[in-house]
């Protein structure tokens, strides 16, 4: 089957994984800046979309679909690297050095994807084993009301220097996220077909719009409970 045993193939799902967590992504960044909102203006929009999603079973059908798309991705993306070596062969640093035109983030986007991968960890930790996976287990496994998301949010971010630390953490992962977006998007339209010289420049200006957008409202939420932990150590 061309799609598991060619490398066009291999690409494509490749694309089609990564593009399918970017719209993830976007939802998931929306979501969270109701924190935000409901922190400014006493609303209780995220709790309400947790409680939505939570332990239902199509938040569960959900959840399995995209962690078999990360797995997927992840899996082809270190295969896909594999192939590339082997068929460089010694010839791998010589061809590295030409290519002075070729973006930081397209020599590095394994090394990016696994700073990602190990992030992810850490954040599946902080949020969906103390969420979800408590509400479909009944253990507690955090201080907190699992369906009180938005209590779990700012307690780990407004925890003192923990929470600046955390918060700092998260700043690093979505620095390394933004980057491994950028090139991932545009390539991953490239390989779908708007490779022409006219949509070249456009895809790596909507890959960019993409990277920005997505990380932006990750970054709203970490920087402003950062800002609300400094405030409440000084006061």
């Amino acid at each position: 089957m061309w799609l598991k045993d060619s490398s066009i193939g291999r690409k494509f799902i490749m694309s089609i994984t990564g593009l399918f967590l970017v719209l993830f992504l976007l939802f998931h960044g929306s979501m969270n800046l109701c924190l935000v909102i409901d922190d400014l203006f006493g609303t209780q929009g995220y709790n309400w979309i947790c409680a939505m999603l939570g332990a239902n079973w199509y938040a569960i059908i959900g959840t399995l679909v995209l962690a078999l798309g990360v797995v997927v991705h992840f899996c082809y993306a270190i295969y896909l690297t594999i192939q590339n070596r082997a068929a460089r062969g010694n010839d791998r640093y010589a061809v590295e050095a030409r290519q002075e035109g070729v973006q930081w983030a397209s020599k590095n986007m394994l090394v990016l994807g696994i700073i990602v991968i190990g992030f992810l960890v850490l954040h599946l930790i902080n949020f969906w084993w103390k969420m979800q996976f408590a509400e479909l287990t009944g253990i507690h496994t955090s201080m907190f009301d699992p369906q009180d998301g938005s209590a779990i949010v700012k307690g780990l971010f407004t925890n003192g220097w923990c929470g600046i630390i955390f918060c700092l953490l998260y700043m690093v992962w979505l620095a390394a996220l933004w980057f491994h977006l950028s090139h991932g998007v545009w390539s991953a339209l490239q390989t779908l077909g708007w490779s022409n010289l006219i949509w070249l420049k456009r895809i790596k200006v909507i890959g960019i719009i993409f990277a920005t957008l997505a990380v932006g409202l990750f970054m709203i939420v970490v920087v402003y409970f950062l800002g609300v932990n400094i405030g409440q150590m000084i006061n």
